[in-house]
């Protein structure tokens, strides 16, 4: 009897155990979306758009309530997802346009999640929007940690659905059929998504692998294209009709399409996003990878209110205050969802309180890898698997470079934003009670003036000024 007890609970701990670790060194996707909003999704209240393939990774794995951007624009918000370091920190603080194309290169001298990776033996690859370094710059993705890049290098060209080119690695691919911007025949975003799938075809699970898809849907313009997806909300909302720059001889890059239907274009746009997230996972099952696959969709800021977007309508921002270049909760808390059958047990919500910053510690642990870079970020593997105790952070911290400066720090429940912060560093701030007052409707900073100090204390060391993207005016 001794022995048979002795047996069971050897056989109960080593089950423990077991359940205990992770599968080793997972293959990791990364799905961003470009300008979606927190309640753009139906798991977040969404009802005049439908995403059910989102919803099912929602249901199949867990939502991340409380996540956050790295920041309320694209670039700079991108380079705090690849380096792990907030706003205050990291290298790329705005959106700095080079000619002829393409934006200010991130530094050789960073570590990205993407050389993380691939040195720890990943297979790496990205398509879709670049925006951290022109093609040849030491900002291209082949220089940062990627083995295959297809998509837009520059997120002015990437205003145009139907641009005259794409890249393929450092190769330019003419779209012929698009005519140099005076006809709309090549759907960029669908060319694109056919790159990553065929990617997707060729693993063979023998070799773990990183792909990086950040979409352009739904960022201005409104142009989808005229199919069954988008025909479907055609007529089911008012519409304002949109005028702006139309393809043709005078066509500019960065411009804006008209759009006769606004509200569908939008809609349709959301939904064609929708499907390409099913397609990954739909062709994860395919190959036999998906149970050994993480994959994580969020988006990179905020709603816009260009081109004839109208987060209003939508209710985009969720209810939440602001919409992109604000950072109040609407122009930075992101839908987050992640999915790993077998591994995140499905239907789970977390109130984990992260960062885009988090992603570069989080996918080294994963992977087995050390971070010898600096980064503000945690890891949340605990938080994400529901296996270990999850550390916090002490606090989060963001800065906005354009609209005069804006800065914000998150320390618990308390949230502080700072307007007009470039020209007056050290001005007033706004301070907002998360957790009777998430819609940040009433500012408490007279109320409690130690807590309105402490954060400015804090948010005045969160900011080492760069030389290359000069912030306040000391």
């Amino acid at each position: 009897m001794t022995k048979f007890f002795a047996g069971l609970l050897l056989f109960v701990f080593s089950w423990a155990q077991a359940q205990s670790r992770l599968p080793a060194r997972p293959n990791i996707i990364f799905i961003l979306a470009d300008d979606l909003g927190y309640g753009d999704i139906g798991i977040n209240g969404q009802n005049l758009i439908k995403t059910p393939n989102i919803d099912r990774m929602a249901a199949q794995g867990i939502q991340f309530r409380q996540f956050y951007a790295g920041t309320t624009v694209c670039a700079p918000s991108r380079s705090a997802l690849m380096t792990g370091q907030h706003t205050g920190h990291t290298y790329i603080r705005g959106n700095r346009e080079l000619q002829p194309e393409g934006q200010f290169p991130i530094a050789d001298s960073v570590m990205t999640m993407a050389e993380i990776l691939k040195q720890a033996g990943y297979t790496t690859a990205a398509f879709g929007k670049w925006g951290l370094g022109p093609v040849g710059s030491e900002g291209d993705p082949l220089k940062q940690g990627f083995q295959r890049f297809y998509g837009y290098n520059c997120q002015g060209l990437a205003h145009r659905y139907y641009p005259n080119h794409l890249w393929d690695n450092d190769k330019k691919v003419v779209l012929a059929a698009n005519k140099n911007l005076t006809q709309t025949s090549e759907f960029a975003p669908d060319l694109i998504q056919k790159q990553a799938l065929r990617f997707l075809d060729k693993r063979t699970g023998s070799q773990p692998f990183f792909l990086f898809l950040p979409y352009t849907l739904p960022h201005a313009e409104l142009v989808p294209p005229d199919d069954s997806l988008f025909a479907s909300y055609k007529g089911k909302f008012t519409e304002k009709p949109y005028t702006g720059a139309d393809y043709g001889p005078n066509a500019k890059t960065g411009g804006y399409a008209s759009q006769a239907y606004p509200h569908a274009a939008y809609a349709a746009m959301v939904a064609r996003l929708d499907l390409y997230v099913g397609q990954v996972l739909a062709k994860l099952k395919a190959k036999g990878l998906d149970k050994n696959t993480l994959v994580i969709f969020s988006s990179d800021n905020g709603p816009h209110v260009e081109g004839g977007g109208d987060p209003t309508f939508f209710n985009s921002n969720g209810g939440f205050r602001g919409v992109k270049r604000d950072l109040y909760e609407g122009g930075i808390r992101e839908p987050f969802v992640a999915r790993w059958p077998g591994v995140i047990k499905p239907g789970t919500q977390s109130d984990f309180v992260g960062a885009f910053w988090d992603l570069l510690p989080t996918f080294a642990e994963l992977a087995g890898a050390k971070v010898a870079a600096r980064t503000d970020g945690i890891s949340f593997v605990p938080a994400l698997t529901g296996r270990g105790v999850q550390r916090k952070h002490d606090y989060l911290y963001w800065e906005f470079h354009e609209s005069g400066g804006k800065q914000a720090i998150r320390q618990g429940d308390w949230k502080a934003v700072r307007l007009q912060a470039a020209g007056n560093p050290n001005g007033p701030i706004e301070l907002y009670d998360l957790a009777k007052d998430p819609f940040e409707s009433h500012n408490l900073a007279n109320k409690f003036p130690d807590k309105a100090r402490y954060l400015i204390k804090l948010m005045n060391e969160s900011h080492v000024e760069s030389s290359i993207f000069p912030f306040a005016k000391r």
